[in-house]
C-alpha cells in the first residue's frame, strides 16, 4: 500500500512539475536566439495545435516567424517588434502564445474567458518582425559583417550606444514603410539612420514585404501591432464609414488594458502597419503601446509583469470580436 502511494505521489509530482515548467521566461532581454529556442519547445509541446512557418527572411538571414494557434478559419494577427528597441513586445506575445496554447490544449478557461474560441478563430502571432534591429539594439554587432558594423555606427551618429536603435539592419524604420500616406511623411532623415528613415519608397524593406504578403494570404478580421511605449491605443486612420465599429472594438481593448484611448487626429500622418491595414482591408486595426514612456530606449524588464497583467486577455477578446465580425 505504501509503495502504491509513493508511485502515485511521484506521478502527481512529475505531472505538476511539467505543467508548471513554463517555456517563455522574461528574466533578461528577449533575443532572436531565445525566440527561436522557445518556438521549437512550444512546437514540441503543443504539436498539432501549433503551426509555425517562416513568412520571410531578413537582409542578414534571420527568420521572421509566424505562429498559428487554433483551428478556426477566421484569423486575427498580432505583430510585435516592428522596432529594434521594442523587443519587450516579442516577449509579451510569446507569453500570450504559450499561455493560450496551454489552456486550449487542456480545455481550461483563462479568467472568465473560454479558450474554445480557438476552434472558430485562429491567432497568428508574428512575435518579432524586426530580428535584425533587435539584435543590433541588444549590442550583438559581432553577428553582422565587419563592414556593416562600421555603417551601423555611422547610422547611429557615431555613438557606440545602440540602446536607442529602432530601425532594421539597413537603417530603415519599418513602421514608416507602408503605402498609406507614405508620401506625406517627413523626408528627414534623408539617409539610413537608427530611427525614422522612411526609405526611398514604400514596401522597400524585406520585413514589410513579408508581412504585407502574409496579411494578404491569411486575410485577418483584426490586426494588432504591439509597440512601446506610452500605454496608449491608436485605432483611427481614415476609417471612414467604419469609424463607429472600430471605435467600439478599440474601446473594449482600452477598458481591458486600462490604456488611454487616443482621440482621432484629422491631420494624422500614416506610413504605419495599422494605417495600411485599415485603408486596404477596411477592417479594424489597433496599435497598442505598452509600458510607461521611457524615451529612446527599451522599457525595463521590471515593467513586464504589469504589462502582461494588462494584456493577458487581449488576444481572447479580439478572437471573440473577430468571430462576430465574420458572421
Amino acid at each position: 500500500m505504501v509503495r502504491i502511494i509513493c508511485v502515485l505521489f511521484c506521478i502527481f509530482t512529475l505531472t505538476n512539475a511539467k505543467a508548471e515548467a513554463k517555456i517563455v521566461k522574461v528574466n533578461s532581454p528577449y533575443s532572436y536566439e531565445r525566440l527561436q529556442k522557445d518556438l521549437n519547445k512550444i512546437q514540441t509541446r503543443y504539436g498539432e495545435n501549433i503551426e509555425i512557418k517562416t513568412i520571410g527572411i531578413t537582409n542578414f538571414g534571420r527568420r521572421i516567424s509566424g505562429v498559428k494557434l487554433g483551428k478556426g478559419k477566421t484569423n486575427i494577427v498580432l505583430v510585435g517588434a516592428h522596432h529594434g528597441r521594442e523587443w519587450l513586445t516579442s516577449a509579451l506575445l510569446m507569453k500570450m502564445l504559450e499561455n493560450y496554447a496551454e489552456s486550449y490544449v487542456d480545455h481550461k478557461r483563462m479568467g472568465f474567458r473560454s479558450t474554445d474560441i480557438f476552434n472558430q478563430v485562429s491567432i497568428w502571432f508574428i512575435p518579432m518582425l524586426n530580428p535584425d534591429g533587435v539584435t543590433i539594439q541588444q549590442h550583438h554587432l559581432e553577428s553582422f559583417p565587419p563592414s556593416l558594423q562600421k555603417q551601423l555606427l555611422v547610422m547611429n551618429e557615431g555613438s557606440k550606444n545602440l540602446k536607442r536603435w529602432k530601425a532594421n539592419g539597413m537603417g530603415v524604420d519599418l513602421n514608416r514603410q507602408y503605402p498609406a500616406g507614405w508620401k506625406q511623411l517627413n523626408q528627414e532623415p534623408s539617409n539610413p539612420s537608427y530611427a525614422f528613415y522612411k526609405g526611398k519608397r514604400p514596401l522597400e524593406s524585406k520585413e514589410v514585404i513579408a508581412l504585407t504578403e502574409f496579411i494578404n494570404e491569411v486575410r485577418p478580421q483584426v490586426a494588432v501591432a504591439y509597440h512601446t511605449a506610452g500605454r496608449e491605443i491608436f485605432w483611427n486612420y481614415k476609417n471612414g464609414k467604419y469609424l463607429k465599429r472600430d471605435y467600439k472594438l478599440a474601446k473594449k481593448v482600452s477598458r481591458l488594458t486600462n490604456y488611454k484611448l487616443s482621440k482621432p487626429d484629422p491631420e494624422s500622418v500614416g506610413g504605419g502597419f495599422t494605417d495600411w491595414f485599415i485603408t486596404t482591408y477596411h477592417k479594424p486595426a489597433i496599435t497598442i503601446e505598452i509600458s510607461y514612456l521611457v524615451g529612446e530606449t527599451s522599457p525595463p524588464l521590471s515593467v513586464f509583469k504589469k504589462e502582461w497583467k494588462r494584456n493577458k486577455y487581449v488576444g481572447l477578446l479580439l478572437a471573440e470580436e473577430a468571430k462576430k465580425l465574420s458572421q
